[in-house]
């Protein structure tokens, strides 16, 4: 199956037939899709699909932007609610956590109940644990709604990526419809920190996830009006063992990598949590090869395509969330910016994001899938290796055009390697192979802070220098966070104030620097890499068949000739490995 954004228009098996409905294929009635929906081209106007992908942009935008809207409000949190630096990095991952974690598994179960159902079912659960977190009492709290979110969330994002498939079955259009979904996923996340900014600027910190109300209003009501239902027509039983497993490794996997980061062997408990961890989801992969209907078909990572997509998606996160997860504490705590400045300050990156997302099928049919998606992670790591000259006095230039690679970059590699999953997988387990794509993206953006966070954090600790005469107390907070040190200042005189505050800056930006250069490593990593996955196979042409005495035509057929007294040739039919190298990779 060719991705829709590179496949060309010679392509038929994805278009309407005739009077632009789609054949009835073997075992389903006309006017049936093959994801057991009934075909939009009968069932919904051309308009009202695309007012239905209006919807679902809305719904990913709406979980993207919840990802990062806290990452401005981390300051005032730090002041009211007092979390330790370990509690602050759970209440900025937490939720990506637990949405990596579960993400497979709702996409399997959307595939079985219906992709609309579960949409809808979990814009509630994402409303009713907005509530809690915006009300939270303590930092124990927040961290609990947040990771109820992850749960909801979990329920949303590989929803709104299957029900594209059955929205758009022509190629051509599916292409417009996932660069649309992309630069509103990629801008969702761009623009949380504009937006916090501006509620911050007004209201307190709780009121970043009230926001969420009356859109999930919005999507309700809109949604069970425009989505038509989807789901997979022969789902086979749910199997609670895989959810569990797959859950449990994940989660213990990037424990274990996050603690190791942050305090290194110091606990037993932190090499056997990711041993367990990596047992959970071998045991998980080898049930999926046993099991008739999987929760998970492992066998897609055969296709290089989805390998190479999977790959891109969870390193670039990887490389990216974490330093832009302090970059926010970076504007206001070293730079002095209001929350509204701060998020005015990273609006290049929300720019860059839509107009990739909107390039990206342009590009890729001019350029092939293999040489955009390489070049969108060179990008990336050019644009966070400006990070690593970053100063404390540094001009807003660097920073700007940092953002603006960063963001255009991430929006063709978000599109791009969502398009690729999807053209990989059968129609009937879009849901399953949409959360493995989420699943990366969300996994990455969860070990991003965490390792890049725990490198931030560690190195600040390590080099900080607190003025002589300090009070431990006041010196314990200091070392704690960056936030701690500011409000730690302002209980001592002026000059120890200044002294702590500058040595504090100088301290947090070394953080960054270093971790930039790490993230910058980790995405040439993942450009190389993808660009020999997406390499062209060579095409072996098959055996020639034996020609007839006679050279009947039937002979001629079988041998691909074009004319009974022509030479016998092979001709080298395309075949499903072949393929891609044809239309994705130049």
């Amino acid at each position: 199956m060719s991705s829709p954004l590179t496949a060309d228009s010679g392509h038929q098996a994805d278009r309407p037939t005739g009077s632009g409905q789609q054949a009835a294929g073997p075992g389903r009635t006309p006017g049936t899709g093959p994801s057991g929906t009934t075909d939009p081209d009968r069932s919904t106007g051309t308009g009202r699909r695309w007012t239905g992908l209006g919807v679902l942009v809305l719904a990913v935008t709406l979980v993207a932007v919840d990802a990062t809207v806290l990452s401005l409000a981390i300051p005032s949190i730090t002041e009211t609610l007092r979390p330790s630096g370990t509690q602050l990095l759970w209440i900025g991952d937490v939720y990506s956590f637990v949405l990596a974690g579960l993400l497979v598994s709702m996409g399997a179960l959307s595939d079985r109940l219906g992709r609309k159902r579960v949409l809808l079912a979990g814009s509630v659960a994402f409303g009713a644990a907005s509530l809690l977190a915006a009300y939270a009492p303590g930092p124990g709290w927040l961290i609990v709604a947040r990771a109820l979110l992850g749960v909801a969330g979990a329920t949303i994002m590989p929803s709104t990526l299957s029900l594209i498939r059955a929205l758009f079955p022509d190629a051509r259009e599916r292409a417009t419809a996932i660069g649309i979904w992309g630069a509103g996923a990629t801008a969702g996340a761009a623009l949380g920190p504009l937006v916090g900014g501006v509620l911050l600027e007004h209201f307190w910190w709780g009121s970043v996830f009230l926001l969420n109300l009356p859109v999930m209003v919005l999507l309700l009501v809109f949604g069970a009006w425009l989505l038509p239902e989807s789901r997979d027509p022969r789902p086979g039983r749910w199997d609670m063992l895989s959810v569990l497993l797959s859950m449990a490794g994940v989660i213990g996997v990037v424990y274990g990598i996050k603690e190791f980061a942050a305090h290194g062997l110091d606990a037993w408990s932190t090499p056997a949590t990711f041993v367990l961890g990596a047992v959970a989801l071998a045991l998980f992969v080898r049930r999926q090869l046993r099991l008739e209907t999987p929760l998970l078909e492992v066998r897609l990572f055969r296709d290089r395509r989805f390998t190479a997509a999977v790959l891109a998606s969870l390193i670039s996160l990887i490389g990216l969330s974490g330093v832009i997860f302090f970059m926010s504490q970076y504007l206001q705590l070293v730079r002095g910016y209001s929350p509204l400045s701060a998020g005015f300050a990273e609006l290049p990156a929300f720019v860059g994001s839509v107009v990739g997302g909107l390039l990206t099928a342009r590009l890729a049919r001019r350029a092939g899938a293999r040489r955009v998606l390489t070049v969108g992670l060179l990008v990336m790591g050019l644009g966070i290796a400006v990070l690593g000259l970053l100063r404390v006095d540094s001009t807003y230039l660097l920073i700007g055009s940092s953002f603006l690679a960063l963001g255009t970059a991430e929006g063709v590699v978000y599109t791009l390697s969502a398009d690729l999953v999807l053209g990989s997988a059968p129609a009937d387990k879009a849901g399953a192979a949409s959360a493995v794509s989420e699943t990366a993206y969300e996994l990455g953006a969860a070990l991003g802070i965490a390792l890049v966070g725990s490198i931030v954090t560690a190195l600040y600790a390590g080099s900080l220098t607190v003025p002589a005469g300090s009070d431990p107390t006041v010196a314990g907070r200091a070392g704690d966070s960056l936030g701690g040190a500011v409000e730690a200042a302002a209980s001592l005189p002026g000059d120890l104030a200044d002294q702590l505050l500058t040595g504090a800056s100088t301290a947090f930006v070394h953080g960054i620097n270093v971790a930039a250069w790490v993230s910058t490593a980790l995405l040439l990593s993942a450009a190389a890499l993808t660009h020999r996955l997406l390499r062209p196979r060579p095409q072996t042409p098959p055996p020639t068949a034996p020609t007839a005495a006679n050279n009947t035509p039937t002979a001629a057929a079988t041998t691909g000739e074009a004319s009974p007294h022509a030479p016998a040739t092979a001709v080298t039919a395309p075949t499903p490995e072949t393929e891609p190298a044809a239309h994705c990779c130049p």
